[in-house]
């Protein structure tokens, strides 16, 4: 039981980091040194994504159901959880792709709006 539950912690903290990649510069706008925490983020993000590596939180999920006694899963975090509710297709090197476009492409527009915001 207490394998199944630090992987579904480890899946929850996967997805927070997801979700903190993604839109993490909105937190910028309320505290300005959060920039210093999400860009490194950003750009592990992507670089996993350009790259086809899989994060470190994916092992770690797996082996700790693999303790508990819980069948794995092939591919990562991504191909897993947020692709059948965003893709119904299989995650390839050109879906990666565009993946870590799109994580570059929002945080600059976010960043940008930040940045207009303070010459204001």
């Amino acid at each position: 039981m207490f394998y199944r539950l630090a992987a579904d912690a480890v899946v929850l903290l996967h997805l927070g980091f997801v979700l903190f990649v993604i839109a993490g510069a909105l937190l910028a706008f309320r505290w300005r040194w959060m920039v210093l925490l999400h860009l490194p983020a950003v750009a592990w993000a992507a670089l996993l994504e350009f790259r086809g590596w899989l994060c470190p939180l994916t092992p770690l999920e797996l082996s700790l159901r693999a303790a508990g006694g819980q069948a794995g899963y092939s591919g990562g975090f991504v191909e897993q959880y947020i692709l059948p509710v965003l893709y119904p297709a299989e995650l390839d090197s050109s879906m990666q792709l565009a993946l870590g476009s799109f994580v570059i492409a929002i945080n600059v527009a976010l960043y940008g709006w930040l940045l207009w915001r303070l010459k204001k």
